[in-house]
């Protein structure tokens, strides 16, 4: 199994145990009212995340998402090693959405039977921009359709995750 496997399922298991909202008394994370998978599906860059061990080193990271013939999603995580002509490191995963009232909650493996929460947590009117949490708090993605994102959209994201009880201070921009 190839590291960057066996770190996502990692992420998955964590995403098993037993949340931080219970123990930190966090209020119940908000997703978005309704995704589009459709417009959702494609390739998306990680603007900023919160760092995570399976994640070390990796610049110019994406996802690509795309709708299988069951229902299912393929999420294709990609990156580069340290530098940004790095050797590239892949890891091959599923999604399902488990809300088909919102489309806004899946649970995501790279690891079966290990399955992680991936919430949609705030969406662009027009899909240019998502951000994925988790119901604990534990993990952030903001990813862009483009490797930038302008200052101001970036603010206003972090604006509304503060709302959201996040610590905005543990994201780390992703180098492109």
């Amino acid at each position: 199994m190839k590291p960057l496997a066996i770190l996502a399922s990692l992420a998955a298991l964590a995403g098993c145990s037993t949340s931080t909202t219970e123990r930190l008394g966090l209020p119940p994370l908000e997703t978005v009212e309704h995704v589009d998978l459709a417009k959702y599906v494609g390739t998306w860059y990680e603007i900023a995340a919160f760092p995570q061990s399976f994640q070390k080193g990796c610049v110019a990271t994406t996802a690509t998402y795309t709708i299988r013939a069951d229902g299912d999603i393929d999420v294709l995580n990609r990156c580069r090693k340290d530098t940004l002509d790095g050797p590239a490191k892949t890891v091959l995963g599923r999604a399902r959405v488990v809300d088909a009232a919102t489309n806004a909650k899946l649970k995501v493996s790279f690891f079966r039977p290990f399955w992680g929460d991936y919430w949609i947590v705030d969406l662009g009117a027009g899909y240019e921009y998502a951000v994925v949490g988790h119901p604990g708090r534990d993990y952030l993605w903001i990813l862009g359709r483009a490797p930038k994102m302008p200052e101001a959209t970036y603010e206003g994201i972090l604006a509304r995750l503060k709302d959201k009880s996040y610590d905005t201070s543990r994201l780390k921009r992703t180098l492109h």
